[in-house]
């Protein structure tokens, strides 16, 4: 299978442009559709219509939907996909959403036939409402110093959104009725919640349209649905979920260090990351590792030629052939520095995971932290 792939994806900064167009005041939407579907896969509602049509109320409820659709973050809920060039000939999964996206949601043969792969592919056994829009945006221009220039625009932005929204029936309860004045059981609803999935085609790379990728939002990271995106965007390089790519990562490191997986060769590895992500904390693309990335912060912390010498094979066979990369803030919580064993868990401050050593005292082999005069226990301050 062949694949173009691309030096740049969607990154955050181009998320937020999006995201700031759903509000009345920056709304460039010219469509919107609807599908409701039941726990049995039967469609029980269609709706097309102009956006500018929809009750003021309604829009303002759609517009957070649409947010919630491009919301997290870059690698772990939003996932940037390439499409294989075999996808993009005529019959492929690219050209169909290409077509469907020149259509502007006026074609309901074409917009039937969306349904009907989303439906058949999503996996969901409760009630969801599938919601399509297109919309056009006229990209202003940046001057040197980064300002939008509003009136200077020569490219144009056209795209559609997809959100796919569990419906849940609200919770049971007591309700006042003020027409006659009583407390009585309150009337439940079925209620259409945030986005658990979403895609917006084309990506909007480096602030144009990019018709050879799609950037996929999944509410819950750990539950990328493989199927669906293999059979409604044609691609098999999915990216790892954020727990594979933790997981992923914890063990090539122990597969790597074997028995000589100490507290001290951990504790490099994560001051190793930490600076990686302190010296790009203003490159608002993400901080992606790939093969060689992994084996070079190894190298960097000291770890032996000789354990490095399987490496390509261990990490190959962990991750896979197909090495999309691991984004690093799934990998590592920088926030603390966690130690565990079944009976007790130890944070640290990354900056101060050093005042941690290990110790054998008696034969016995203990964690050594130095106490400060401030300690407390249970929220009580105590005398060490």
């Amino acid at each position: 299978m062949l694949w173009r792939h691309n030096a740049k994806n969607m990154n955050k900064k181009e998320v937020l442009e999006i995201k700031k167009l759903f509000t009345p005041e920056n709304s460039v939407i010219t469509r919107i559709c609807g599908c409701y579907v039941d726990g049995n896969k039967e469609i029980k509602l269609k709706t097309r219509e102009a956006f500018h049509s929809i009750p003021e109320n309604d829009a303002f409820k759609y517009y957070e939907i649409f947010k919630h659709s491009l919301s997290g973050s870059i690698g772990k809920n939003l996932l940037n996909m390439d499409f294989p060039l075999e996808s993009e000939k005529a019959g492929g999964t690219q050209e169909f959403l290409l077509r469907l996206r020149d259509s502007r949601l006026t074609d309901d043969t074409l917009t039937d036939e969306f349904f009907n792969k989303i439906i058949e592919n999503y996996n969901y056994g409760e009630n969801y409402y599938i919601i399509l829009i297109h919309a056009v945006y006229d990209v202003p221009g940046k001057s040197s110093d980064g300002e939008e220039m509003f009136d200077s625009s020569d490219t144009v932005y056209d795209y559609i959104l997809c959100s796919i929204c569990p419906v849940e029936l609200s919770d049971a309860g007591l309700s006042y009725h003020i027409e006659d004045n009583t407390i009585t059981d309150r009337i439940r609803d079925w209620i259409v919640k945030p986005p658990a999935k979403a895609f917006l085609f084309p990506e909007f790379n480096d602030r144009a349209s990019d018709i050879h990728s799609v950037l996929y939002y999944t509410k819950n990271p750990d539950d990328i649905q493989e199927g669906f995106i293999e059979n409604v965007f044609g691609t098999s390089s999915i990216p790892l979920s954020a727990r594979a790519q933790s997981e992923s990562f914890n063990t090539i490191v122990k597969q790597t260090l074997g028995e000589e997986c100490r507290l001290e060769t951990i504790q490099n590895i994560q001051e190793s990351i930490s600076e990686m992500v302190e010296n790009a904390k203003e490159n608002p693309e993400p901080l992606i590792l790939k093969k060689s990335g992994v084996k070079r912060i190894l190298e960097n912390c000291g770890i032996e030629e000789e354990k490095l010498t399987d490496f390509d094979i261990q990490y190959d066979n962990v991750v896979g052939e197909k090495d999309t990369g691991i984004v690093v803030s799934n990998i590592s919580n920088f926030k603390k520095f966690s130690i565990k064993s079944p009976d007790i868990m130890i944070n640290v401050s990354p900056g101060k995971a050093d005042l941690i050593e290990t110790r054998i005292i008696d034969g016995k082999k203990y964690f050594l932290i130095p106490v400060s005069e401030d300690v407390t226990v249970n929220g009580v301050n105590v005398n060490c």
